[in-house]
């Protein structure tokens, strides 16, 4: 099904359910490997998918379909990752532990990856941006959306965009210019 027939039968009286199950079918995967990629680990990106995906069913019922439900979607679930990065540093800050080490040691303790050592070191590279840059990265590398997407999920021009993209390229090299 297509998003204009999942949200029509989500509008028929006593689909509800069914639509949402259906429409949570079709993008959870994406939406948590997208998530995956900012948050870093398997359990907080499922916690993180969960809350996306609560979220996103109260709000569903106000969806007026100006943009695509899957641009929606990964708005709310950039959004609920961005305020689940900011609250650990937060809490990162007040329990004074290093939460850039916190986050390095995320990616050598992850049971999940299967990447050899290169893929680490990019990875941890990826880790140690600021969490907009994080973003626009993630999603321009590995999700390989255009601009205007990424602009449309996250409220951004586009040449801002460019410009986050531009200096979160340039740590990483210098990031990994260090490692070697």
């Amino acid at each position: 099904m297509d998003d204009k027939d999942l949200l029509a039968l989500y509008r028929e009286q006593g689909k509800e359910n069914y639509a949402f199950n259906l429409i949570v079918d079709k993008y959870s995967e994406r939406l948590y490997w997208h998530i995956r990629k900012l948050a870093g680990s398997h359990e907080d990106a499922n916690d993180i998918l969960q809350n996306s995906l609560i979220k996103a069913w109260g709000a569903l019922p106000q969806f007026r379909e100006e943009s695509r439900l899957y641009t929606w979607l990964y708005r709310i679930a950039t959004n609920e990752t961005l305020t689940f990065l900011k609250r650990s540093k937060l809490r990162a800050f007040f329990s004074l532990s290093d939460y850039s080490k916190q986050v390095e040691n995320q990616v050598e303790a992850d049971p999940f990856f299967n990447g050899d050592e290169a893929q680490r070191i990019f990875r941890k590279a990826i880790m140690k941006l600021p969490d907009k840059q994080r973003v626009v990265f993630t999603m321009r590398y590995y999700e390989e959306m255009k601009y205007e997407e990424i602009s449309e999920i996250l409220g951004t021009s586009v040449g801002a965009l460019k410009a986050s993209y531009h200096h979160a390229f340039q740590k990483i090299q210098d990031i990994l210019r260090e490692s070697v």
